[in-house]
């Protein structure tokens, strides 16, 4: 899709940006998520007091917008297994911050599951064992942006704790989503997506990977949650830089050296250990891995 590559109805397509990627991604699943909360149980079934809801409109920027950008960015200009594994070192930033903030003390656990992560990265990047950036396909930029990814995204976790306490996920989840989309709608006018001309085939993709990668993933994860522990469902869905890597290997042909490999395993183990209660039981969960 950032190439151009992508074909639809057989005819490639000019590129479609990061940047409408992300707009569209939040105001189709807006659009379509919101009728369906209000249709039932009107505009009480979404309503927040004041000071939540700015808290969601801040959540929205600076969390869902600002991650879903600084992602795609990542996936543009480096390659969908770095991206990922450095974006999902969000909850080891999370940790940092909570134990800063003394809500949590420092452990043994704690500060092995920082070193793993960061040794992780260090080979996943090619800081070590690397003789050529170029060979890694590495940008700069794009690493900076994997990073301020993940630091969005703990940001949310962070900001969204409290919030999550109160009230349901879809209430939350559609301010969120509604400050996503309006904050793009400034950056990015409606005139100026309109001059892109993008063919119906495009826009139909563009509404169709909303509705995948936001609906239907956390319709899925909340039913998750019905049958399993938070901490239990969590740690499955670290699955996704796997899955997220594996399938860019077949599809999109990216090679992967082993100590990269290696790099990458690290960093999913980080993930698990700084997830895992020191005292062993699955009840308090660190983070969430949103998208």
């Amino acid at each position: 899709m950032f190439t151009g590559k992508l074909l639809l109805h057989g005819e490639s397509v000019h590129p479609i940006a990061p940047l409408i990627l992300s707009q569209t991604r939040t105001s189709f699943s807006l659009l379509v998520l919101l009728p369906i909360l209000v249709g039932r149980r009107g505009w009480q079934r979404i309503k927040l007091p004041p000071i939540d809801l700015i808290q969601c409109l801040i959540l929205g920027m600076l969390g869902v917008a600002a991650s879903n950008y600084f992602y795609y960015v990542a996936i543009q200009k480096t390659s969908v297994a770095i991206a990922i594994i450095v974006q999902y070192t969000a909850p080891v930033w999370v940790l940092l911050y909570v134990v800063a903030r003394g809500q949590q003390k420092l452990s043994l656990q704690k500060v092995a599951a920082v070193a793993v992560a960061i040794a992780g990265i260090a080979l996943t990047i090619g800081i070590v064992g690397s003789k050529s950036a170029a060979a890694l396909h590495l940008a700069s930029w794009g690493f900076m942006a994997a990073l301020l990814a993940s630091f969005s995204f703990a940001f949310y976790n962070v900001g969204a704790h409290r919030i999550l306490a109160r009230y349901d996920r879809w209430r939350v989840l559609v301010w969120t989503l509604t400050s996503a989309a309006v904050f793009w709608l400034f950056v990015n006018p409606p005139w100026k997506v309109v001059a892109e001309h993008y063919t119906s085939a495009q826009w139909g993709f563009l509404f169709s990977f909303s509705l995948l990668s936001v609906l239907a993933p956390f319709s899925l994860y909340f039913l998750a949650l019905q049958h399993l522990e938070p901490t239990r469902a969590i740690i499955g869905s670290c699955l996704e830089p796997v899955f997220s890597i594996l399938l860019a290997a077949v599809f999109l042909g990216e090679g992967m050296r082993p100590i990269q490999m290696l790099g990458i395993v690290l960093v999913l183990c980080a993930i698990v250990i700084v997830q895992m209660p020191s005292g062993g039981s699955l009840n308090d969960a660190i983070v969430e891995p949103i998208e």
